[in-house]
């Protein structure tokens, strides 16, 4: 932790008392407003004594306090920290000293900001919700802002969330975040950012597989309890599925945090030449290659079709039901399909930190069974389901988890308000269901009564590209891939279909983790 932020108190903006904020906001402000004094002195002074920090030292520290203090006049959920936050900034600046302002253009780099909910602007039920995240966490962050479009899921993620991070469990605290590092396989920089600042030594926790879980269970030394393991596997599915969301949606980096904020004075444009090259722009800004635009009418008709093909599987349906054989026949193929969706831009995207050095094995990440030669074998849901099975055994060895999770899988799969793009009283069930069981396809786990071919039906390359991107190596996500798919959808849609997709990867990452532990303990 830098010099200077130990010294801030600011869990007290967390409270509800606005007594109690106002107290911490003018131990803040007293606080930064001394070290301003102080610095800006021995910049008068040169030749001044030192306190055993340098000017860059000291400099740096003050400059994340300030950074804070911007997030706060931008994210905070009560008016009055916002108010003084920005009121503490401005006096700064009136001492000669730089103070920052955000870059990028809001919570999203694929959603305009203008679509998104401002802080300040929510109604009486938003406000609790955005005052109970910013309680648990001191912030609201960009993935709250984004899943704000669907309140009644944001709502049982943030609980789930509180219950395996800060609640008691068999894990000791740190573990937990030691193990969130593990996101950072996925080159997720915008959660270590979040999450694990500062974390210089984690212990070495990989993957649960099926030849781990006797090795880590009967160790001589430091061996796990059946509680323990089953805490890490949740977290490590939870941490990984919330990296496909954060790609999957384009989470800009959070305000306070690398990236999110710059010292440098706006341009005439308002806009410096390093946030264009950063691709911290407005987009209204950049030139438009009137090639790659669909025109609206194009898009239109993509709705058309796709209610259309809903409209004919659904009467097939009623007609004749193809046989198992079939079924799994059609299952097959599109396992074997799904191994050869990629996208063209994998070479676009790099990380923007190297965090290699948080790991044993640096080499780790979804592999590609159609490039290396590997058969897929089926994970029939018959045989192992989260219901019948996944479910009472999370619950049992780690109690009221497997409560919310399961509520959290039901909310997603669930969650409809009837629409379609442009379409109202929409039955979405047959999408929603190809969407998530596509996803366990590509993981090679069968529903028997699932007729695969609705698949091809409904859902296009683009889509799946889309699809088995932010799944399986979400750090390859760009907009074009965002923007390609349900064009004349809204983004409340698409930032649905995420949480179908995280929640569906979840699932079946639980799945075989959970199996090969029910397997060791039988």
């Amino acid at each position: 932790m830098a010099e200077g932020e130990n010294e801030v108190r600011w869990d007290g903006l967390c409270s509800r008392d606005s007594t109690t904020r106002e107290t911490a906001l003018e131990n803040i402000r007293q606080t930064i407003l001394r070290k301003s004094e102080c610095l800006r002195s021995v910049k008068e002074t040169p030749h001044r004594p030192s306190d055993g920090l340098s000017n860059t030292e000291s400099s740096d520290g003050l400059n994340k306090l300030l950074a804070h203090l911007l997030m706060l006049s931008k994210r905070c959920p009560f008016k009055d920290v916002r108010e003084k936050s920005e009121f503490i900034l401005k006096s700064i600046q009136e001492l000669g000293i730089r103070i920052p302002r955000p870059l990028g253009q809001g919570p999203s780099r694929f959603i305009p900001e203008k679509e998104i909910l401002q802080v300040g602007s929510e109604d009486a039920q938003m406000h609790a919700l955005f005052a109970d995240s910013f309680a648990a966490l001191g912030r609201l962050d960009n993935i709250t802002l984004v899943m704000v479009f669907h309140p009644q899921y944001l709502e049982s993620f943030l609980k789930t969330q509180h219950y395996l991070l800060q609640m008691d469990g068999p894990l000791p605290l740190h573990y937990r975040h030691y193990i969130g590092i593990m996101v950072c396989k996925h080159s997720c920089s915008y959660l270590v950012n979040l999450w694990l600042n500062g974390l210089e030594n984690p212990i070495d926790l990989r993957l649960i597989t099926k030849e781990h879980i006797e090795g880590l269970l009967k160790a001589e030394e430091h061996s796990w309890s059946l509680a323990e393991l089953v805490h890490a596997v949740v977290l490590l599915t939870h941490y990984h599925s919330l990296a496909s969301f954060t790609f999957g949606c384009g989470i800009s980096p959070e305000i306070h945090c690398d990236g999110g904020h710059t010292f440098r004075p706006p341009s005439v444009s308002n806009y410096c030449i390093c946030d264009i090259t950063n691709g911290n722009h407005s987009v209204d800004e950049m030139p438009v290659n009137s090639a790659e635009n669909v025109s609206v009418s194009d898009s239109f008709f993509e709705v058309e079709a796709l209610m259309e093909k809903m409209r004919q599987l659904q009467e097939c349906r009623d007609e004749e039901e193809a046989s198992q054989e079939e079924m799994a026949s059609r299952f097959e193929i599109e396992k074997r399909e799904s191994m050869f969706v990629f996208s063209s831009d994998d070479d676009e995207v790099t990380p923007a930190r190297d965090v290699s050095r948080h790991f044993e094995d640096t080499s780790y990440g979804y592999k590609d069974f159609s490039r290396h030669g590997m058969h897929v074998p089926t994970f029939r849901v018959q045989d192992y389901c989260w219901e019948d099975h996944g479910y009472s055994l999370v619950n049992r060895l780690y109690p009221d988890v497997g409560q919310l999770i399961d509520e959290k899988f039901h909310i997603a799969y669930n969650l409809t308000y009837n629409t379609m793009a442009m379409h109202k009283d929409v039955d979405t069930s047959m999408l929603r269901r190809a969407i998530w069981n596509y996803i366990h396809c590509m993981f090679g786990i069968r529903y028997d009564d699932y007729d695969y071919g609705e698949i091809n039906q409904l859902l296009d390359r683009s889509f799946k590209v889309y699809i088995k991107t932010v799944v399986c190596t979400p750090e390859k996500v760009t907009k074009r891939m965002y923007e390609s798919f349900w064009r004349q959808f809204k983004h409340s849609e698409k930032v649905h279909v995420n949480l179908l997709l995280i929640e569906a990867r979840m699932q079946a990452e639980l799945l075989y983790a959970l199996r090969a532990i029910t397997r060791y303990m039988t």
